[in-house]
C-alpha cells in the first residue's frame, strides 16, 4: 500500500516562508517525478512544482523565483520551500507522486493535503 504523507502547512504573513515535505512510504519500486498542486476556494487544482527522479524541475510562472522545490530519494521524500509568500498563495496544497509498482504499473498517487495561508 503507498501512501504519501504531507506536512508542514499553516499560517504566514505575506513576505513569510514555509516548508511542505511529502514522504512516500515504504515498499516503492520506483518513484518517480514527485510534485504539488494547490487549490484555492472555488477555484481549480492547479500545478506549482515537480522534480523528476533526475532532478528537472518545472515551476508555475506565479511561483517562479519564490518557491524551490527539491529531494531526498534515499529517504523517498520531496520538499516545497516557499519563500515570500503572498496572499494568493492561499490554498490547500497537495503533494503527488508518480509511483511504479508491479501490481500496479506507472500511478499517479497524492497526499491528504496541507493547508497554507498567507495574511496580508
Amino acid at each position: 500500500q503507498v501512501q504519501l504523507v504531507e506536512s508542514g502547512g499553516g499560517s504566514v504573513q505575506a513576505g513569510g516562508s514555509l516548508r511542505l515535505s511529502c514522504a512516500a512510504s515504504a515498499n516503492i519500486f520506483r518513484l518517480n517525478t514527485m510534485g504539488w498542486y494547490r487549490q484555492a476556494p472555488g477555484k481549480q487544482r492547479d500545478v506549482v512544482a515537480s522534480i523528476t527522479s533526475g532532478g528537472n524541475t518545472a515551476y508555475a510562472d506565479s511561483v517562479k523565483g519564490r518557491f524551490t522545490i527539491s529531494r531526498d530519494n534515499a529517504k523517498n521524500t520531496a520538499f516545497l520551500q516557499m519563500n515570500s509568500l503572498k496572499p494568493e498563495d492561499t490554498a490547500v496544497y497537495y503533494c503527488y507522486a508518480n509511483i511504479w509498482t508491479p501490481y500496479r504499473g506507472s500511478y499517479d498517487y497524492w497526499g491528504q493535503g496541507t493547508q497554507v495561508t498567507v495574511s496580508s
